[in-house]
């Protein structure tokens, strides 16, 4: 059984130099408000967020669901405007009761805090210490989310946590990857629930998200996954007692479902595979895992694809790949003879990135070196995953690659696709993608160059005892073997010889020790008390056997085009491989005096749907000629056989020598004569033939023209497509900034309207005026006195006719802008009406001076009544001075 490959880093682990973080383990259930830091027995889970567009309601909407006291720290990575600072640290702020910073270069991570990545700036961590690094790429290309995933998976191990939320693109799917390889868990907004579904939609359909779900219920299930107690840290359990109860059966029920056998596999990593999928599920106990795995198959297929380990990229430990490069390749290209391919194989190939890469580094060699001989290679890429060999030969890979291929590789061995980019189809045709158990299947043989990188870091050091020797058969004599950075070769230095540098890099040793391969006896249990017992054997189904191998026609089964899919009995005499790149088409492999009747049945079987038969072919065999029938019926049912044509050969017997009769030269003269009409009928088809090439070779030129104008139009839409993927990554950064502004509109918007009602509530006229002594706001009462109305708003306030009797307001005005002292009058009306003004200057929070306030306030009621006091103290004095 092969898993895919990962590396094992050497990372420090934990968030703080003095001490590692454990996985989490609890007594019993945890409160709310227990943090995730109380059950660890050092340090705290560190989660990072990337989010882009729309990303700034979904984070308020996450953070608000966070426990109080939760105990995690939370690192948010956004896409942000690098030429404007930002204020989504205030905007977030309001909304949870954790202390939210942005971050600053050496910012120690704390429990229970928020750290948003300031503008123009990439982050890492290292040792739970964030740190800023100016980005390298242009603006429009930079990939901030993948660059701290990769580098929070890198630190924190198998604790990291990543978590995406709504934005465009697929920033974050590679650093993803990288968490999932590190056996990290991985959280995604459910896309139905995103603003922009792009980051969510990458990250699902990489098959990277462990949970997904509405944004508001990732806090609850992150904290429900590190309130899981590992198996290994249970008290009174020790490894030997785990696997006996649990491991088998896991191996037991994924062999069932999948037909591959994983007892070989190293239980740690086993072991770390099975915690993650019962957190995920909060599942406390192995035995309810497993009634959990054999109550639902789609468990089992989701245990079964963890433990593949899927996890790969281009020109991973580009040190190594620069070494092969340098040394290797261009021995291999100097030795190699002109009439025979290069051959290497990469086994657990996951989605063909490795593959790709070596092709492009030979391409790139044969470029460098020119050698005057054609020289070619043939990759064979194998893994145990259908689904990832598949999606190896569509050869599609996301925009983030960019992170891992330089832009000249981008341009010249990729093509722009609407998703991303295409490996181009002269790297692709280098490569053979195909699904093998490296255990159980056997190997490609007649190698130069053998690469199974972190492979074996999972098979137990008995499996690797038998690949190893294994490996060393099917490579050729003065072959390559190129492991990962954390394998070796172990005791074998008989088979093989380190060569200099630090990349793992083995040159194929002559030895005459016998080779031991692994068989299904590998996978069986070290002793077998009893034997089973062999089946009957089925007469009728031996007797059809027998007749099938020893009576029945040769025939094969080929498609539409020519491709055979089947073969049945001994073909030799009909086919033979043709010389060159191995090709399994029929009209490729008929031999001599079949090759064009057979072509045109074939055309005419599909054509009119009905059995053909050619009678009486000469074909030519190994030194002789041997006369054949040939029966071609084409097949509609059952629909698996639809399209496709059964070919069946039937020897005809020679007819014998006749005797000589008494007119042998008649006989003779017809013979020739016929002779002479079958070879002129030969010379007409050959010069038909010649036509045919001639006419092909135009319409290849005419092909080869267009495909120049292709390639032009080609790079035309790279350009363009370059330009719209600057032009999103703008439109991202905007929108964020939109948002921002959008918040602090409705902030405004409400100050605003605060601010109306309190000056309506207070009935006193108030007029705000500006430097030019310009009508700026006033309230409903002012219009009361002034006649201002709403269209007065900008007009200079001596040009508005008022009630009041204030000729001095403009100078008031001006001496309180040049003094800035308050003046206080009172201040009659036309209507009788008194009024006390006040005018003080307007200052800004920057202390600033814009212009005045002058508020009016109604003292009629007071004026009134001291002229009544007034009067009625001059009637009383008047009365005093008239009496004695």
């Amino acid at each position: 059984m092969a898993p895919r490959k990962k590396d094992k880093a050497k990372a420090a682990v934990g968030t703080r130099p003095a001490r590692s973080i454990k996985a989490p383990a609890i007594a019993g259930k945890a409160t709310e408000g227990q943090g995730a830091a109380e059950k660890l027995a050092t340090g705290f889970p560190i989660v990072g967020i990337g989010a882009s567009a729309g990303g700034l309601e979904a984070l308020e909407l996450f953070l608000a669901h966070v426990p109080e006291g939760s105990g995690l720290a939370f690192v948010i990575v956004q896409h942000l405007d690098p030429t404007r600072k930002g204020i989504i640290v205030e905007l977030l702020q309001r909304g949870t009761h954790m202390r939210v910073f942005q971050v600053k270069d050496r910012m120690r991570v704390e429990a229970n805090c928020v750290y948003v990545i300031p503008p123009n700036k990439d982050m890492s961590i290292l040792h739970g210490v964030l740190h800023l690094l100016d980005p390298i790429a242009p603006r429009g290309l930079r990939l901030p989310i993948d660059f701290f995933f990769r580098a929070l998976a890198d630190d924190q191990q198998e604790h990291s946590i990543g978590v995406i939320l709504s934005g465009m693109g697929s920033d974050g799917t590679l650093g993803l990857r990288a968490i999932k390889e590190k056996a990290g868990v991985v959280f995604v907004q459910d896309p139905a629930s995103a603003k922009f579904d792009g980051m969510p939609r990458s990250a699902i359909n990489a098959g990277l998200a462990d949970v997904v779900a509405p944004v508001e219920i990732l806090p609850g299930k992150i904290v429900a996954f590190l309130q899981h107690v590992p198996l290994i840290t249970q008290p009174g359990r020790t490894d030997e007692d785990i696997a006996q109860s649990a491991l088998d059966k896991v191996v037991i029920l994924l062999r069932q479902h999948t037909g591959h056998d994983f007892s070989l596999y190293k239980k740690s990593t086993v072991y770390r595979r099975i915690e993650r999928r019962m957190g995920l599920h909060q599942i406390d106990k192995i035995a309810n895992y497993v009634r959990f795995l054999q109550e639902n198959s789609r468990e089992v297929e989701a245990l079964f694809r963890e433990l593949l380990i899927g996890v790969t990229s281009f020109f991973r430990d580009p040190d190594a790949w620069e070494q092969l490069k340098a040394d290797i390749l261009p021995t291999l290209v100097a030795g190699q003879s002109a009439n025979r391919a290069l051959r290497a194989w990469i086994p657990a190939c996951a989605t063909g990135e490795e593959a790709y890469s070596l092709a492009i580094l030979f391409k790139e060699t044969l470029e460098e070196f020119k050698p005057a001989k054609k020289i070619t290679l043939q990759i064979f890429a194998t893994d145990l995953d259908q689904q990832a060999i598949e999606k190896a030969r569509e050869g599609v890979f996301p925009p983030n690659i960019a992170a891992d291929v330089s832009a000249q590789r981008l341009d010249r061995f990729f093509i722009k696709v609407e998703h991303g980019y295409q490996v181009a189809q002269s790297i692709r045709e280098m490569i053979i993608f195909a699904p093998q158990n490296i255990i159980m299947d056997p190997p490609f043989t007649k190698l130069d160059l053998l690469s199974c990188r972190n492979l074996l870091i999972y098979l137990t050091p008995e499996l690797q005892k038998k690949l190893l020797p294994l490996f060393h058969y099917g490579l050729n004599p003065g072959g390559c073997l190129f492991l990962g950075s954390a394998e070796s070769i172990g005791l074998f230095t008989n088979l093989f010889a380190p060569l200099a540098g630090k990349s793992r890099l083995y040159r194929r040793l002559e030895s005459t020790q016998p080779i031991e391969f692994p068989s299904t006896s590998l996978l069986a249990p070290p002793s077998t008390p009893t034997q089973p017992l062999k089946p009957t054997a089925n007469l009728q189904a031996l007797a059809d056997q027998l007749l099938l191998q020893t009576y029945s026609p040769a025939a094969v089964l080929a498609d539409d085009k020519g491709e055979i899919l089947y073969i049945s009995g001994h073909t030799g005499k009909y086919l033979e491989p043709a010389a060159g790149k191995a090709n399994l088409n029929l009209f490729a492999m008929a031999r001599e005096g079949l090759r064009y009747e057979l072509t045109a049945a074939f055309k005419k079987a599909l054509r009119q749907q009905e059995t053909i038969l050619l009678t009486n072919i000469v074909v030519g065999t190994n030194g002789g000629k041997q006369i054949v029938n040939v029966t071609l019926q084409p097949l509609g049912a059952p629909i698996a056989l639809d399209r496709m044509v059964l070919i069946v050969f039937t020897d005809v017997a020679a007819a014998p020598p006749t005797k000589t009769t008494g007119k042998p030269r008649r006989a003779t003269a017809h013979l020739a004569e016929l002779e002479r009409e079958i070879e002129h009928a030969r010379q007409e088809a050959q010069s038909v033939r010649e036509e045919m090439q001639t006419s092909q070779e135009e319409l290849k030129s005419a092909n080869e023209e267009l495909q120049s104008t292709n390639e032009e139009l080609q790079s035309t839409n790279e350009e363009l497509t370059t330009s719209k993927e600057e032009m999103q990554s703008m439109n991202e950064e905007l929108h964020t900034l939109n948002q921002e502004l959008q918040t602090r509109l409705d902030e405004l918007s409400r100050t605003n309207n605060d601010m109306k009602n309190l000056l309506d509530s207070t009935d006193i006229a108030t007029l705000f005026l500006d430097n030019s002594l310009c009508v700026r706001r006033f309230t409903s009462e002012t219009s009361k006195i002034t006649n201002l109305i709403p269209g007065d708003v900008g007009r200079p306030i001596t040009d508005i006719a008022s009630a009041l009797l204030y000729p001095e307001l403009a100078e008031d005005v001006r001496q309180v802008l040049r003094t800035l002292v308050k003046v206080e009058r009172q201040i009659a009306t036309s209507g009788g009406n008194w009024f006390a003004a006040r005018i003080l200057p307007y200052r800004t929070s920057e202390n600033m001076i814009d212009g005045v306030v002058i508020t009016f306030i109604d003292m009629t009621v007071s004026k009134k009544l001291e002229a009544e006091l007034r009067a009625t103290e001059a009637r009383m004095r008047e009365m005093l001075d008239q009496k004695p």
